[in-house]
């Protein structure tokens, strides 16, 4: 048995600035789809994907668009363009991983899962990075 086939997904704000590709060799059915609770997740009715085994990797087309945001614990940046508004992703700073934003998808899959709530209030700055060391993908060395 060989590796297993990976499938890249790409994404991109609505003007192109921003974009992203997501490789996985998960079937779109097996997908963890979650939908952070938090007021900017909410605001951005963001549906967040990873994939440990996976690679994501984040580019700015025209850099001057590229808002990195930062709020509560200041461990991850957002990325959003600002051009458009669009929110594509995050990254853990100081860290190769991040989440995708299957909003930003080129074309969001039909048999997408559908997203669960999750509420991470509570949640200690240290419980944060270890989740997030878990369940987010790599980031590929020349992402942002």
């Amino acid at each position: 048995m060989g590796e297993p086939i990976s499938s890249a997904y790409l994404a991109r704000c609505h003007c192109g600035a921003i974009c992203a590709r997501y490789d996985t060799a998960l079937p779109i059915a097996r997908w963890s789809v979650r939908a952070c609770q938090c007021s900017f997740c909410r605001a951005h009715a963001a549906l967040s994907v990873s994939d440990p085994a996976g690679r994501l990797e984040f580019t700015a087309l025209q850099a001057e668009h590229l808002q990195r945001y930062r709020f509560a614990s200041g461990q991850t940046e957002f990325l959003l363009c600002r051009a458009c508004g669009v929110y594509v992703g995050a990254r853990l700073l100081g860290e190769a991983f991040g989440i995708l934003n299957a909003r930003a998808l080129a074309a969001i899959p039909a048999d997408l899962p559908a997203a669960q709530p999750m509420s991470y209030a509570g949640e200690s700055a240290m419980d944060k990075k270890a989740r997030r060391h878990a369940r987010w993908t790599p980031l590929a060395p020349t992402s942002l």
